[in-house]
């Protein structure tokens, strides 16, 4: 639990213009890294911090974060500001960064249900254009060259994720397996294309201006790293895959054209036109978010299970959805 009193007075210390006395109000989401609202006299803060207990290795990392952020910012792309990270245990118990508190809407189901179809389609113009913003950042510009392994990203992220899946199994899902097996056989000949990727592109991880629709932030940065583009792309598609509602966030089912959202094809296709790339064929890049996303829902799972969730309830119930990302997957790549 937080020692309020010890982490103002080092923020104090530690933030030119942080002022106590601080509140501070834990968010149901965050279900990787706690976060905080702290609210002062003078204005609000966020503090992301390392979940308490045994972590999955290179999971959780709240610095690379923070280093990212710091680069970004500095490139005036639109991101939180960095103030600090902390690594002492003494006053909070794990790492842990505070950046500003961003303004403006934030939205959990892609349908954007109350909107209009022209807002709508501002917004996820919006959101394809930032997404190209982020796959168009200078690497050598923002300090970021050493920031991931160079080619063969998918090789290695399929690699690493099959391990994350099985540290923290709770069950045997055959699914799972027979979508490795396909992945692995399917893998993409390396381009040697390599750009930042966010590695959690969707909807909720954005905001957006309340007036102008405009992308104000971009959010939760805990799994960028250097890699293929078309892997944030994929993940963005596989979402809109999902069911409709408050756990899905999917657009199965939904008309779009009537919705003014556009189809994934056309979506891709705007963005290839940005890159200045050839529409790509998605099949390979959404089957593997689906298997990368399952592995990611079961560590959330395992870690309900083992009592160090930042939101148990909740991590149990994102639980339940690991077999239906895998059957996603295998249905998308036609195996």
């Amino acid at each position: 639990m937080m020692d309020i009193n010890k982490v103002s007075e080092y923020l104090e210390s530690s933030i030119e213009g942080f002022t106590g006395p601080v509140s501070a109000e834990k968010t149901a989401d965050g279900q990787s890294n706690p976060t905080y609202i702290l609210t002062t006299p003078t204005g609000k803060y966020v503090l992301r911090a390392k979940p308490p207990g045994v972590l999955l290795k290179s999971a959780h990392a709240v610095d690379r974060e923070y280093r990212v952020l710091q680069a970004l910012h500095g490139l005036g792309l639109p991101v939180p500001k960095p103030f600090l990270l902390c690594d002492d245990p003494q006053i909070f118990g794990t790492m842990f960064y505070v950046m500003t508190f961003s303004e403006g809407a934030n939205f959990s189901d892609p349908r954007l249900e109350g909107m209009t179809a022209s807002a709508r389609t501002q917004i996820y113009d919006e959101m394809n254009k930032g997404l190209v913003a982020v796959h168009s950042v200078n690497l050598r510009a923002a300090g970021l060259l050493d920031f991931g392994k160079p080619g063969n990203y998918f090789e290695r992220q399929l690699s690493r994720w099959q391990g994350q899946y099985h540290s923290s199994a709770t069950e045997e899902i055959p699914a799972m397996d027979r979508l490795f097996d396909w992945l692995a056989a399917n893998m993409p000949p390396d381009d040697g294309v390599t750009t930042l990727v966010h590695g959690d592109w969707r909807i909720d991880n954005l905001l957006f201006d309340r007036k102008t629709n405009a992308l104000s932030a971009i959010l939760d940065w805990e799994l960028s790293t250097l890699g293929h583009p078309l892997a944030d792309l994929g993940a963005q598609l596989m979402q809109w895959a999902m069911p409709v509602g408050v756990e899905g966030r999917g657009l199965a089912g939904v008309d779009r054209s009537a919705f003014g959202i556009p189809t994934d094809e056309a979506y891709v296709e705007t963005y290839a036109a940005r890159m200045k790339i050839d529409p790509p064929d998605m099949g390979f890049y959404v089957a593997f978010s689906f298997f990368r996303m399952a592995a990611i829902l079961q560590g959330v799972k395992r870690r309900a299970l083992d009592g160090n969730a930042s939101n148990p309830e909740k991590a149990l119930r994102l639980g339940r959805f690991v077999g239906l990302f895998a059957d996603s997957g295998l249905e998308r790549a036609g195996a």
